[in-house]
């Protein structure tokens, strides 16, 4: 079989009958896309998906982004009969602690505050997902009736669960909703109306980085997400309640978000006061 643009878009509609989020089909789409182009015509086989992968290798992609993107292709093979030419992800150990270049701080999540005042909107943006700990596609459920009963239910990867607004947020985002008069529906919108999207809220903050002094390499909403979680366990020390928070299936996925960096795993190793000097 060599795959060809109509299945590619017959895949799309599988996963939008799969009911996968709308980021998720773009993943998906978007990864399938860059193995039709290195596919080139070529007949789908065991081993051009295997050549792909070492492609991926090649190319220096983190083995995170490389597994992700094979779980995309995965999925086509499946949905395209062709099984049999699954490859495996690539097995990596579970890391321990985290780069201190991506880790964003919460005084630098402060200055971020601090250098977006002037923008009301995006101001308010990064203090909701940092104080709810929400994935940015979830801002959408941010209504003015949800926040004014102070729980917001979110759908999100087929799973429903109820986010709590804190108190000092519900009243900040209602008058700021009545300042911008929206009555009803998504607070969060653009010009015309739509709830903003990933791009928007990704492209607002990356503008922040210079006036913030933080690295561009921190600034991201994800990294909102998981400033939440590690402030969470260092307070309740829950992790079985906090990934229910953050709506993971997974509690691994969860020690992901709350590994520490380099610098705090070595001093935690320097305490044991396990090495004897002569």
């Amino acid at each position: 079989m060599i795959l060809n643009k109509e299945q590619i878009k017959e895949f799309g509609n599988y996963l939008c009958w799969e009911e996968k989020s709308a980021a998720t089909q773009e993943k998906y789409l978007r990864d399938v896309q860059a193995f039709h182009v290195y596919a080139n015509g070529a007949e789908i086989t065991k081993e051009l998906v295997v050549s792909w992968k070492k492609h991926l290798v090649e190319q220096e992609y983190a083995v995170r982004s490389i597994n992700s993107m094979l779980a995309s292709v995965n999925s086509l093979l499946g949905f395209l009969g062709l099984s049999d030419c699954k490859v495996k992800n690539i097995r990596m150990q579970q890391q321990t602690y985290c780069a201190e270049d991506k880790e964003l701080t919460k005084a630098e999540y402060m200055r971020l505050l601090a250098a977006s005042k002037k923008n009301e909107q995006l101001n308010l943006v990064i203090q909701t997902i940092c104080s709810t700990g929400i994935r940015v596609s979830e801002l959408q459920y941010f209504t003015v009736e949800a926040v004014k009963h102070g729980e917001v239910t979110v759908d999100c990867k087929n799973k429903t669960r109820t986010i709590f607004v804190p108190g000092k947020l519900k009243n900040i985002l209602l008058n700021y909703a009545a300042s911008r008069r929206i009555l009803s529906g998504t607070i969060f919108v653009t010009r015309t109306g739509k709830p903003l999207n990933r791009s928007n809220i990704w492209s607002a903050m990356k503008k922040l980085c210079a006036a913030a002094g933080v690295k561009p390499s921190k600034v991201f909403p994800h990294n909102l997400r998981k400033l939440f979680a590690r402030t969470f366990y260092c307070i309740e020390k829950d992790i079985a309640k906090l990934a229910d928070i953050l709506g993971h299936s997974s509690i691994n996925t969860t020690r992901i978000y709350i590994m520490t960096t380099g610098t705090e795993h070595r001093r935690k190793i320097e305490r044991l006061g396990l090495v004897v000097e002569k």
